[in-house]
């Protein structure tokens, strides 16, 4: 509210507002375009009169002097005519802010957009398999979805370390749009679904609820036809790479205090829908690796990741794989019924017993370490032979640092383990849940029910 200026410039004197003094011109009449009439003093010689009264202004005190006034309803449309042209300009002034900011806007959206194609997307795979899936489909994908747009802009503000006002203002935003464009989605467009994992993939890395979108997303794909996928011809590649995506999210393996229960993605659809050889280019892992873990719960056994012959690969993804396939029999381990240490059941044939690992949880837990450390000096190294492979680092190094009745007398361990979990606000995040369970050394202690307590529904992706 504009209040009257007794020591301002005479222009905000006249139009009765608050001025901030500066010289030579104050910034109220700068920011409007108006002249500033200055601050100096106006002399005003009297004439012998009163200055009130009848002759109030004349030159001379003969009535003739005495300068025309205008009626009093003239007077009240001149002065309302003043302060509506005031007012417009006014207007005028906040308009072109609110667009110059707007401008500003759209010129740091598209900035941070960019950026995440160029360098952000990069997060998203842990093999060179970029130009062939995502990367070049962006353009088309981003038409299909209004949601994609703000979903990608969110994502690259994830990466950081911290988590600013700006990130939760952006995923507010995707969120809203997401859910709306869900909610009318009676297909679900590639763009629609790639947006969803995308916005998945925000919540595993913050600890934000994220299964949830997983189920609405499958409920609309079921409804179209997902469970007749043994028809091959009528999916596209790029649908099969997004189901495969969503399968491995869906394992319940690669999550911390996961809020809902697991699908089944990748039993139902993937291991049909494509054949088991190759690599998974999210995870890194083979497809055959993927389908053991997929059976954890049903048929698969320590035994079965013992015994996984492997796949052809470079030397650094077959220190990823072999700490994956280790780091699968310790969650194994951890399965209600299934541990190392359980008396086998009289009740139940030989051949019907759980098939176990010979090696101790020390062993397991050294050799799981072994590998992400010989994986390290071999990036060290060759730091251009595979620059993503060690966004698959997580699950591993998060298994191993669950072991707490190993690593309470290996301090060295629970080192290398820090280490590993460097450099983003996931990382932290994980690297706090298990230094509260080394803290209480308590080996039942479940992650699961620590991290629900904090409200957090963690990813190790």
């Amino acid at each position: 509210m504009s209040t009257r200026s007794h020591q301002g410039c005479w222009t905000c004197k006249r139009r009765h507002r608050r001025c901030d003094n500066a010289r030579p011109s104050c910034q109220n009449c700068v920011e409007r375009g108006t002249p500033c009439e200055g601050y100096e003093i106006r002399l005003k010689w009297g004439t012998g009169v009163a200055s009130r009264g009848h002759f109030t202004g004349a030159d001379k005190p003969v009535k003739n002097s005495v300068p025309p006034r205008l009626r009093g309803r003239q007077r009240d449309i001149s002065r309302e005519r003043r302060k509506r042209v005031e007012l417009e300009e006014d207007s005028a002034v906040d308009k072109s802010r609110e667009l110059d900011l707007a401008s500003q806007k759209v010129v740091e959206d598209e900035a941070l957009f960019n950026e995440f194609m160029n360098s952000g997307i990069n997060a998203l795979h842990s093999t060179t398999a970029r130009e062939t899936m995502l990367y070049p489909r962006l353009p088309q994908l981003r038409r299909e979805s209004s949601a994609l747009y703000p979903i990608s802009i969110a994502f690259q503000l994830a990466l950081s370390s911290t988590v600013s006002s700006r990130f939760c203002e952006y995923f507010d935003t995707a969120l809203r749009t997401f859910r709306s464009e869900l909610a009318c989605s009676t297909t679900l467009s590639d763009g629609t679904l790639a947006s969803g994992l995308l916005l998945c993939t925000i919540g595993l890395m913050h600890g934000l609820p994220w299964t949830m979108h997983l189920e609405g997303m499958h409920n609309i794909l079921k409804s179209n036809g997902l469970d007749d996928l043994q028809h091959r011809s009528t999916q596209t590649h790029f649908r099969i790479h997004l189901l495969e995506v969503m399968g491995v999210m869906d394992l319940t393996c690669f999550s911390v205090g996961r809020q809902t229960s697991e699908i089944g993605i990748w039993r139902r659809y993937c291991q049909t829908a494509a054949p088991r050889s190759g690599i998974e280019p999210v995870s890194g892992l083979p497809r055959t690796l993927l389908d053991i873990f997929a059976g954890i719960g049903a048929e698969t056994t320590e035994r079965t990741f013992w015994d996984w012959p492997g796949e052809s690969g470079s030397f650094l993804q077959c220190y990823l794989w072999e700490a994956h396939r280790l780091a699968g029999i310790l969650i194994l381990r951890k399965q209600p019924n299934t541990s190392s240490t359980s008396i086998p059941d009289n009740n139940i044939p030989a051949w019907r017993q759980p098939a176990k690992c010979p090696a101790e949880t020390s062993v397991l837990v050294a050799r799981i370490l072994a590998s992400l450390d010989a994986l390290r000096l071999a990036l060290a190294e060759r730091p251009t032979e595979d620059v993503f492979i060690k966004n698959a680092i997580l699950f591993p190094t998060f298994v191993a640092g669950l072991e707490v009745g190993v690593l309470c007398h290996k301090p060295e361990w629970q080192q290398t383990i820090r280490e590993g979990l460097l450099g983003s606000n996931q990382s932290e995040i994980l690297l706090s849940l298990l230094e509260e369970l080394w803290q209480k050394k308590d080996p039942n202690l479940s992650v699961h029910e620590l991290a629900r307590q904090k409200g957090l529904e963690m990813g190790l992706l």
